[in-house]
């Protein structure tokens, strides 16, 4: 008995210690996230831009969450452009000096973050920009620099775009484990690498001519900002003409070569300081918050800007997949909601299920008939992505924005020859002649085929529907430029697959003019629960997010994105409307 005691009295002992630290740790969280007020933008300030974390279009922070910077990681693109927009107001920043390491952003999201820099310089503040390497994404970004300085022993990547596919059919072969595939479009590449060990002509030649047209479109902003022609940009690429600090002074790609103590001697005479002054730096995400207290659009109508980012599958949703849940509850909000004049729908999304799609297709045809709905495309508004945006009344798309891919496709693994060879035979009994339709043990049959063929063509068909009465097409005309082919924003403009080339300030200013709106405030949909949050609800949710951080860490980038992939890939489930193909810009 009193081992019993004794073991009781340490079990209770190591809760009420482990109460004790926990409500320790949430006072601090809460000292931490009311600290900001305390902090005074100083004259002379100089915003620092960093940019290092992943950046998302929306994250849907509730900025009342004390715990939430704790568990959060990775910015908004709304709140980096709101920021921005703020400091250029702000009397007490006078210029930004940009850093960049690693711009975790896509190209589109890049693009916008480059135009609200280039209306802050409009202000007549200054942007410099000093590096020890420059990718071409940072470099692209930094070119709105009025100065851009490279450390004299720094590097500079500046050699054109490329992407590498990777090909599994002899692995298939060797490990007997295949996926069988059923697909429409004779560009509908995403399949591809399980069918051949080399890439096809016709795919080969949408990927040349995607990423040569995004590539044009960063060689004329580049081309402007630095005052170099196109084709000598070009030479430059070719020739490796900024491969040395010295190198890329002297083909105009930068300013000068410089370490950073130097490059701060001149942020000083920017701001008219002493040379030993310290210099007033404000941190962007510090600020980014004292940002978000400042409302720049004002009035009592409102235009709800939705946001649908990432993978579309059957479910909820969340911040990093697009569920028929959360969009389309967060359409019916917005069309309820008697102060929301019109809707734009931010989409960011290389597609997914067709389901789902057509799920979210239809909320918006309906909310079509009670108020307007423009969309933004983002990175990229492919397949189901482009689908769920195919009815809405006017289309934008920034000129890097890869869109397109209307076209439809099926994979089912099959391990038959696996378990032939480790010795395992799955034997089927059911009630009727078609009760056992597939197995995952044996070789797909032509009945079985036939059948996933046959719902595979009738979604190919609803979607060349879809387009051709959204985008007031014939079905033979969108068919020609359907087949699962991927297209930049310039193009896709060209063949009427979207309307305008601009961003998402350039669709909310659509939607308003629409309901003859001078004045109107934002109202953001949807709100999504912080890790905090979920941590709370389900502690596997804060486990798998620190696991996913060790692995991450342990296989280095490259070979975890290829480990999401095959993670997705197992998540897809019915007919896909899916991109192509995973582009990795490079």
């Amino acid at each position: 008995m009193k081992f019993l005691r004794n073991l009781l009295a340490a079990i209770l002992g190591c809760l009420i210690a482990f109460g004790v630290l926990f409500f320790m740790f949430f006072v601090f969280a809460a000292l931490v996230g009311s600290g900001d007020d305390g902090v005074v933008v100083k004259e002379n300030s100089i915003l620092e831009l960093s940019l290092n974390s992943p950046i998302r279009d929306y994250e849907g922070k509730n900025n009342s969450d004390p715990f939430g910077a704790l568990f959060e990681e990775g910015q908004g693109l709304d709140e980096i452009l709101h920021t921005i927009a703020v400091a250029k107001n702000d009397d007490k920043i006078k210029g930004i000096s940009m850093t960049t390491g690693f711009l975790q952003a896509g190209l589109a999201q890049t693009q916008e973050i480059r135009a609200a820099l280039a209306d802050f310089k409009a202000e007549g503040k200054f942007i410099y920009s000093y590096s020890d390497f420059y990718t071409q994404k940072n470099y692209y970004l930094a070119t709105i620099a009025d100065k851009l300085y490279l450390n004299p022993l720094g590097a500079m990547d500046f050699k054109g775009l490329a992407s590498e596919v990777l090909y599994y059919k002899d692995l298939q072969e060797k490990t007997g484990v295949k996926m069988e595939v059923i697909r429409h479009g004779k560009y509908k590449s995403a399949v591809e690498p399980y069918l051949s060990n080399t890439m096809s002509d016709a795919n080969r030649s949408q990927i040349k001519e995607l990423i040569t047209s995004l590539w044009t479109s960063m060689l004329t902003d580049i081309a402007t900002s630095r005052n170099i022609d196109i084709s000598n940009l070009n030479v430059i690429a070719d020739t490796l003409g900024g491969r040395t600090p010295e190198y890329a002074v002297a083909s105009g790609l930068v300013d000068g070569n410089m370490y950073f103590d130097e490059y701060e001697s001149l942020l000083r005479e920017s701001v008219a300081v002493e040379a030993d002054a310290k210099l007033n730096y404000v941190d962007f995400e510090y600020y980014a918050k004292v940002a978000s207290k400042k409302t720049l659009k004002t009035g009592a109508d409102k235009i709800a800007v939705i946001y649908a980012q990432g993978e579309i599958l059957y479910g909820e949703g969340g911040k990093d997949f697009i569920g028929q849940g959360v969009v389309n509850e967060a359409l019916k909000k917005a069309r309820d909601n008697k102060s929301v004049k019109a809707i734009v729908m931010r989409v960011n999304s290389p597609g997914g299920s067709a389901l789902v799609s057509d799920i979210i297709w239809r909320e918006i045809e309906l909310t079509k008939k009670i108020k307007p709905v423009v969309v933004s495309f983002g990175n990229v508004a492919a397949s189901g992505g482009y689908y769920i945006a195919a009815g809405a009344d006017k289309i934008f798309a920034e000129s890097t924005t890869i869109t397109g891919s209307i076209g439809v496709f099926g994979t089912i693994p099959n391990i038959n020859e696996l378990a032939a060879d480790i010795g395992v035979n799955a034997e089927q009994v059911g009630t009727n002649k078609n009760s056992v339709d597939y197995s995952l043990f044996e070789p797909m049959t032509d009945t079985f085929r036939n059948q996933v063929q046959e719902g595979i063509e009738q979604t190919y068909d609803t979607f060349l529907q879809r387009v051709a009465d959204g985008r007031n097409m014939s079905i033979a005309v969108v068919d020609s430029i359907a087949q699962g082919r991927v297209w930049s924003g310039v193009d896709a403009k060209d063949l009427g697959l979207v309307d305008e080339i601009g961003n998402l300030d350039d669709a909310i200013a659509a939607a308003a003019e629409m309901v003859d709106l001078e004045s109107y405030g934002i109202r953001k949909y949807p709100k999504y629960k912080s890790d905090f949050e979920k941590l709370m609800e389900d502690f596997g949710g804060a486990k798998a997010k620190v696991g996913e951080a060790f692995i991450k860490e342990e296989l280095g980038n490259e070979a975890f994105q290829i480990l999401k992939e095959f993670k997705q890939l197992s998540k897809q489930k019915g007919v896909q409307t899916r991109m192509p193909f995973t582009l990795n810009i490079k």
